[in-house]
């Protein structure tokens, strides 16, 4: 469990230095600990370490493996969701960071009702326009926000994606910076309370953060290789 606080400590650094190079506090950045395949006792390490929100992509494992930690956490769904699952969702996250369609806010925004709250969401973005991802076009997500932004039971905290991978990150930099852009036209155009903008992963959170990212998500530079 050392490698974990020693990976922990050291995107720490990178976070504090990439937010310093984009002329922010690194607190103003929020790490998610992506724990999808992860036992509890590791995550648990994680938490001793001082991670305090954590990313699951399946519910099922979700449901799983929540009960187990001990501790104060902030829960993320970060993987694709599917409707049927909404209610079991709103009642283990804080926070569906995957929401792509309308029918989907929709059920999520009835469950979270029956459930008696509200649901913090962000919106998934397409932003390299992969047909092999879901997500929102880009050139569509101020129509979707529209269309959605009243829905009683959710509140649109911001917007998420993942860009085409590339083993360098310079080249995905220029999806980071479209992102930005975007989030901070639909913040003053539309949505003052938008306040988070999700992007970037092991391989290139840092310079997400320098491109504007509030929150990364951040699974194997934690936990090491899936299955490890």
């Amino acid at each position: 469990m050392d490698a974990i606080k020693a990976n922990v400590a050291r995107i720490r650094d990178e976070i504090a230095r990439a937010a310093e190079s984009s002329g922010r506090a690194a607190e103003e950045v929020t790490l998610v600990a992506v724990s999808k395949t992860v036992e509890p006792a590791r995550i648990q390490a994680a938490f001793e370490a001082g991670i305090r929100h954590f990313g699951e992509n399946r519910v099922q494992e979700a449901q799983e493996k929540i009960p187990l930690i001990q501790g104060p956490v902030t829960w993320h769904m970060v993987g694709h969701l599917q409707r049927n699952k909404a209610g079991h969702a709103v009642e283990l996250f804080d926070m569906i960071q995957s929401v792509d369609t309308k029918r989907l806010a929709e059920t999520i925004s009835r469950r979270a009702l029956q459930a008696g709250r509200r649901m913090d969401v962000l919106l998934e973005v397409n932003i390299g326009g992969e047909a092999s991802k879901i997500g929102i076009p880009p050139e569509e997500i101020e129509s979707f926000l529209e269309e959605i932004k009243d829905l009683p039971g959710i509140r649109v905290r911001g917007l998420m994606t993942i860009p085409p991978y590339d083993p360098d990150v310079e080249k995905v930099r220029p999806y980071f910076r479209r992102m930005h852009e975007l989030f901070q036209r639909l913040k003053d155009k539309t949505s003052p309370s938008m306040d988070h903008l999700s992007m970037g992963m092991s391989n290139d959170f840092a310079v997400a953060i320098e491109e504007g990212a509030t929150m990364v998500r951040v699974g194997t530079a934690i936990f090491g290789a899936r299955g490890q």
